[in-house]
């Protein structure tokens, strides 16, 4: 992943999405990347942002003090010291999947001229997935950086995958459609240089994958 020699240097906000213990030593513990990985990324990303003048969102996810999980005010719901102990420049509670769902997000971004969006944190599936599908839509030029962020297995009535089957479908979803995805180190050089994470299309992703057989 390499950035693209753009003339105009993208207006950018990084998101860090519910970086919470639930995710730790919880009930959701995440597997892909594991969190020995995708931690120290995510707390790499936000001091570059931080260097490069970027703004950074922290978000956590709440539910009620009742559920069995992310219950507001216990341990588990508590953001990780990592995140917690950096600074920010804009805090979310919400309570959906989608940091805009019912939050002050989109009017945040706006107001700063916000036109790319860096996501990491946690779920690639759930809440990052949410997320991007609906920035992309509002029109953002979307990063995602695939180890700061991570997936859980599943299993249900339509089938099972494994926590790494789960977050490469969805970083390769992701970079044909509605995010670069690419690594921190590459996003950190990108930043750097002006530029930012290019993503691929359906049309070049699908030929790619059909000449590969």
């Amino acid at each position: 992943m390499t950035a693209s020699n753009t003339p105009k240097a993208p207006r950018r906000a990084l998101v860090v999405i519910d970086v919470q213990m639930e995710y730790f030593n919880g009930g959701l513990l995440i597997e892909h990347p594991p969190v020995a990985q995708s931690l120290p990324n995510i707390a790499r990303a936000m001091d570059a942002a931080r260097a490069a003048g970027i703004p950074v969102v922290v978000v956590q996810h709440s539910e009620s003090p009742a559920a069995p999980v992310f219950a507001k005010g216990s341990a588990t719901w508590a953001l990780h010291e990592a995140v917690a102990s950096r600074p920010r420049d804009h805090y979310i509670e919400k309570a959906w999947p989608s940091v805009y769902t019912g939050t002050d997000f989109a009017a945040w971004l706006e107001q700063r001229g916000i036109d790319t969006l860096t996501v990491i944190g946690y779920m690639t599936h759930n809440c990052d997935a949410s997320t991007i599908f609906e920035a992309t839509h509002r029109g953002l030029h979307v990063e995602f950086l695939s180890d700061a962020t991570g997936a859980l297995p599943y299993a249900n009535e339509a089938g099972s995958a494994s926590a790494e089957e789960i977050h490469r479908v969805f970083s390769v979803v992701f970079h044909s459609r509605f995010a670069a995805a690419g690594s921190t180190d590459a996003w950190i050089t990108a930043i750097q240089a002006g530029g930012r994470l290019e993503k691929s299309n359906i049309l070049v992703s699908n030929r790619a994958a059909l000449a590969g057989r």
